[in-house]
């Protein structure tokens, strides 16, 4: 297995540390992740999300690879509905998006932005670009799939089965962001 992988947020008051490598590198079009890109890129201080395509970067990640070794009590969970099972968590000592979770799902997605320069994988495929009103005006570097396609599931479905069909759950996020009153020390 290759040496651990250290991610912090933008102060340093927030690191996670993910082992071996993603499940895919991938960039979500979809219109959650950009409404949301939007919200959490209006923090004050917040870095911004959003690469030129509209989409947001994500390393998918196992979650039994990724944990926080500093700063837990920084975390803090957005939704974009009361109802949503998909969470982001930002860490509010800087307003730094860091993760989003799937929470009945066994993987998580850990924004691009947090990789060291130069360090950030190939980037796969882009997913979910039925949702833009104009996806022809995006590059042809890699594949640009309108949804989910079967092969994003079966690379999915394989490294849950190589987790033994657990799904870990993400235990050290404490509260809720109030992205309304949300000042740099939430």
């Amino acid at each position: 297995m290759s040496k651990p992988t250290q991610l912090q947020c933008r102060c340093g008051e927030v690191e996670m540390e993910v082992e071996s490598h993603p499940i895919m590198s991938t960039e979500c079009l979809c219109t959650s992740c950009r409404t949301a890109a939007g919200v959490l890129e209006a923090l004050p201080g917040a870095p911004r999300l959003r690469e030129a395509t509209g989409g947001t970067r994500m390393e998918m990640y196992r979650k039994d690879r990724v944990r926080c070794v500093r700063g837990a009590a920084n975390l803090r969970e957005f939704r974009l509905t009361e109802k949503t099972k998909t969470r982001r968590v930002v860490a509010v000592c800087c307003n730094t998006p860091m993760f989003l979770d799937f929470t009945d799902g066994h993987w998580v997605d850990l924004y691009g932005p947090l990789w060291p320069e130069g360090s950030l994988p190939p980037l796969q495929l882009r997913t979910m670009t039925g949702d833009l009103d104009d996806p022809s005006a995006l590059p042809d570097d890699v594949p640009n799939l309108k949804a989910h396609s079967a092969g994003f599931f079966v690379r999915l479905l394989g490294a849950w089965a190589a987790m033994g069909f657990r799904r870990p759950k993400i235990d050290y996020v404490e509260g809720a962001l109030d992205v309304r009153n949300c000042n740099a020390h939430n």
